[in-house]
């Protein structure tokens, strides 16, 4: 599975973890017109799922800040935003459903079936592992869901559950 960063500098790139990807070498820059990418955009409303593997070849996150998100142009490609889940990262953590770039991908890839690869983005940031263990439950849930019906459903059950 090829990971992609669409870097548009809209934070500090000392902060941004699409930045670090693509300087340790974990993700290649997003070049547009590639085909079969399956695009992480949180304004979807379809929702990442395992039957998602057999439909792409690689993913892209687009690496931008929450505050200007309405701003961004998204690649064309699979849409997909992710279902419940809670940051772990130092600016928004424990504030569900903010991730940063790199917490994105990760959820994706171990949703996908690719859990090795979702760690191995994840180690270069000190609360990278916090993020699996915050979220251990549910991603191995939605790895499990059969189809983005049932992905839907875990997701408002977990949104649920977290609010009582």
């Amino acid at each position: 599975m090829k990971v992609y960063v669409l870097r548009l500098r809209q934070d500090d790139p000392k902060k941004a973890t699409g930045s670090k990807l693509l300087r340790l070498g974990l993700a290649e820059r997003y070049r547009p017109g590639l085909r079969g990418i399956l695009v992480l955009n949180p304004l979807s409303h379809k929702y990442v799922s395992p039957e998602d593997t057999r439909r792409t070849k690689g993913m892209v996150a687009v690496d931008a800040s929450w505050k200007r998100i309405k701003e961004v142009r998204w690649p064309s490609g699979l849409w997909r935003r992710l279902p419940f889940l809670v940051a772990a990262n130092p600016i928004n953590y424990g504030i569900p459903e903010y991730l940063s770039t790199v917490e994105a991908l990760a959820a994706s890839l171990y949703i996908l079936g690719h859990k090795e690869l979702a760690t191995r983005i994840l180690d270069p940031f000190k609360w990278g592992p916090e993020f699996l263990y915050l979220n251990e439950s549910r991603l191995e849930a939605y790895s499990k869901a059969k189809d983005e019906g049932e992905i839907r459903e875990l997701s408002e059950m977990f949104r649920r559950d977290l609010s009582r």
